[in-house]
């Protein structure tokens, strides 16, 4: 049996087109090789043996279809939004083209058309996808209302430079109000502009917003959102949630509160909202679950405790 001719490095360990093969000097007859699979046409795929990555296998796709774009719940996935993919997600890769042009048509694309201005596709890491923006609107169709909010909170979410590599939001207010004016009648677009209006800048995470949102569906007064708060000379601390004038902050803990320096780093956070007679009330995912209602009643018994009147 004749061994294949080796491919070239940039070649060999993920999805390529044809093309692509040919420029780098590979044979058609080299293409045509067990060793490769075919996904579909003018694309293969290297038998590595090892996991392709979404960007890997959506590429390709962009590069054989002109003026294309990774849109809806696979630039959800590629931009990493936080959340849950839309509701009746199918498998296989999404596909945009402008609606001057015809449908994709290929294995494992699910095709879509549409009007896109021109900063409504961008690239990332060299692959051609739908803005954040855009991304957000073409997935709040097939979202819930309180999910659509958790992905534009994270857009809106302004950064903090010491721990990351940005120093601005990934979208605006005013950009995404933009965005749902730019395409009035498109599917989904009331439920986002809900959406937008129950988004608060501040929150740090995806349960924030869940939890921020249950408490106010629940009727608990409105809290502020990652405050600032002064418990004492010196003493400054920064709640997730905080209700100043019941004095009760509510901080949602995920899984590295249980890291023993953090544990006691949250011992004494605890202390001091303790000392400046305030209620610290710490909610995790199992509080979360059956609708927050656990979470619900933990934070609403803190504030009758400190006077709220609940009645």
């Amino acid at each position: 049996m004749k061994i294949p001719k080796p491919l070239p490095l940039n070649l060999a360990s993920a999805p390529f087109t044809s093309q692509e093969a040919l420029d780098a000097g590979v044979s058609v007859g080299r293409l045509k090789y067990r060793d490769l699979e075919i996904p579909s046409r003018q694309i293969r795929v290297p038998q590595t043996g090892g996991e392709t990555s979404l960007a890997d296998r959506v590429r390709p796709l962009t590069l054989v279809t002109r003026f294309s774009a990774a849109s809806h719940a696979t630039a959800f996935l590629l931009w990493k939004f936080p959340g849950f993919l839309p509701k009746s997600h199918e498998p296989g890769i999404h596909i945009s083209r402008p609606d001057t042009l015809g449908r994709v048509r290929r294995r494992g694309v699910i095709a879509h058309k549409g009007q896109f201005f021109e900063d409504e596709i961008t690239t990332l890491n060299g692959l051609f996808v739908t803005s954040r923006a855009r991304t957000w609107l073409d997935c709040s169709r097939k979202m819930d209302i309180d999910e659509i909010t958790v992905v534009a909170v994270h857009l809106l979410r302004i950064p903090r430079p010491e721990f990351e590599d940005r120093s601005e939001p990934y979208c605006t207010t005013d950009g995404l109000e933009e965005m749902l004016d730019r395409h009035w009648g498109t599917p989904g677009i009331r439920k986002a502009r809900l959406a937008l209006e129950q988004a608060v800048v501040g929150a740090d995470s995806a349960p924030e917003t869940r939890l921020r949102l249950a408490l106010e569906r629940a009727g608990l007064p409105t809290a502020q959102v990652n405050v600032r708060t002064e418990l004492g000379p010196g003493v400054v601390r920064q709640p997730d949630l905080g209700y100043r004038e019941w004095r009760v902050g509510v901080e949602y803990e995920g899984e590295g509160h249980s890291d023993a320096e953090q544990i006691v780093r949250d011992i004494a956070r605890e202390e001091d909202y303790s000392r400046a007679g305030w209620i610290l009330v710490r909610i995790s995912k199992r509080h979360m679950s059956t609708g927050a209602v656990t979470a619900v009643r933990k934070v609403r018994r803190a504030l009758e405790q400190q006077g709220w009147p609940s009645n």
